[in-house]
């Protein structure tokens, strides 16, 4: 069986704040990062799965900061944990000032299926956690998952 890790799929997306993402009090609208982090989530799930994904559950998004008009929005997704054909995706939110630190806005977890070329859920290549980080995150999944049960 495939084995990956998690940097095979690490993903990294970019976002100028601007007037079309601002909701009425001018911040960031809470839909519109929703679905950066769903696609970045995709695209994350995709590369570790090398085929067509689906969403099947946010398990957990928490707001944690605003984010305003003009603010840099740097989302990152990791593969967290995978089943048989399922595929855990952790994605943070940041915004990244002009110095280049960061300050995490948003924390969110979901769940992708898998589908071979018939839209069927198909078999994903294992996950090797590598670093401590890693291991605890997988364990975390894990938890969320026997929750769920």
């Amino acid at each position: 069986m495939i084995t990956k890790k998690p940097s095979d799929s690490y993903t990294e997306s970019v976002h100028i704040l601007n007037l079309n993402t601002m909701n009425g009090y001018d911040r960031l609208f809470g839909g519109k990062l929703m679905e950066w982090i769903d696609i970045t989530a995709a695209v994350t799930a995709r590369r570790h799965a090398n085929c067509n994904v689906t969403t099947v559950l946010v398990n957990e998004l928490e707001f944690k900061q605003p984010a305003f008009a003009n603010d840099l929005v740097v989302l990152i997704g990791k593969v967290v944990y995978v089943g048989r054909t399922s595929i855990d995706v952790s994605v943070k939110s940041y915004v990244e000032k002009t110095d280049g630190s960061r300050q995490l806005i948003n924390n969110a977890y979901l769940t992708l299926v898998a589908l071979d070329e018939n839209d069927k859920p198909t078999p994903v290549p294992a996950l090797e956690p590598e670093t401590e980080e890693e291991i605890a995150e997988w364990e975390r999944a894990k938890a969320r998952r026997a929750s769920k049960k």
